[in-house]
């Protein structure tokens, strides 16, 4: 028998031994399943929590759980500090001094591709400027932004995309202005997502539907869209309210239903008209 098998069973009994000492023998209790979904929630609901404060509320609860324990799971759970939530709960801490611009397109008849901007306050939705181009620069937005805020600005933040006509001479205006630039992620429109709404809203209610003449026709039934979008058009972002609050009509005890067309006969509004 060779010395170096004697020694090789020597280690394998070592080994073998202090496994055996080293067996589970009952240990830490584990987290129960209970205690796993509140980890979770408490950490997606507050994300600048981190182990002590979780473990804390769950003190509080009753529950019995290591602080050890609680950050062991935070680690392995995915998505902690992710900066989605973080944006929406920007947006909506925020929302009534908030302010968005973007441009979207509409062909003419000829083919002409022209550039619409405008300008949307988060708090009522509203409109807060409109206009065409058919070359949009930076110098001609940063006229737009005077015209849209021309005295002291209600609004602090200023949210719009990385299009690279918004330039650094928009940024110093919106700065020497008070409002604070917010610039989207890449390829993120849903940061921008009222603005977007409202893109949607304009085409599929308005611009989807009408073959433009030209600049002048562009502009006019954009303006007539926003009247129908500010009084009449209701919103589920608005509890189904108008950016201008429209009022409820109590109905007569004698009164017929009257259509008042809006853009064009596109949309209509309805109102109690007292019977003769």
């Amino acid at each position: 028998m060779k010395p170096e098998t004697v020694v090789g069973w020597h280690r394998a009994g070592f080994r073998l031994y202090w496994r055996w000492r080293s067996r589970p023998r009952g240990g830490r209790p584990k987290i129960t399943g209970e205690i796993r979904v509140l980890i979770r929630r408490l950490a997606q609901e507050n994300q600048g929590w981190g182990a002590p404060k979780i473990h804390g509320e769950l003190q509080k609860l009753g529950l019995v759980v290591s602080e050890r324990s609680v950050a062991r799971y935070l680690r392995r759970m995915r998505r902690r500090g992710d900066p989605a939530k973080s944006w929406l709960t920007f947006l909506q801490n925020h929302r009534e001094v908030i302010v968005a611009f973007d441009f979207f397109t509409a062909p003419t008849v000829t083919f002409q591709l022209l550039y619409c901007f405008f300008a949307i306050e988060h708090g009522r939705r509203r409109i807060v400027h409109f206009n065409v181009t058919e070359l949009p620069t930076a110098e001609w937005v940063v006229q737009q932004l005077r015209a849209a805020f021309p005295e002291a600005s209600p609004y602090r933040y200023a949210i719009f995309d990385r299009d690279s006509t918004f330039s650094e001479e928009v940024v110093a205006f919106l700065e020497a202005t008070g409002l604070k630039p917010k610039r989207t992620s890449v390829q993120a429109p849903w940061q921008n997502g009222v603005a977007e709404r409202w893109i949607g809203n304009a085409r599929r209610d308005c611009f989807d539907h009408v073959i433009a003449l030209n600049e002048a026709h562009v502009r006019r039934l954009g303006r007539e869209f926003i009247a129908y979008y500010h009084e009449d058009r209701t919103h589920l972002g608005l509890d189904k309210d108008t950016p201008s609050e429209r009022p409820i009509e109590g109905k007569p005890e004698v009164a017929e239903l009257e259509s008042l067309a809006r853009v064009g006969g596109l949309h209509h509004r309805y109102v109690w008209k007292a019977a003769a």
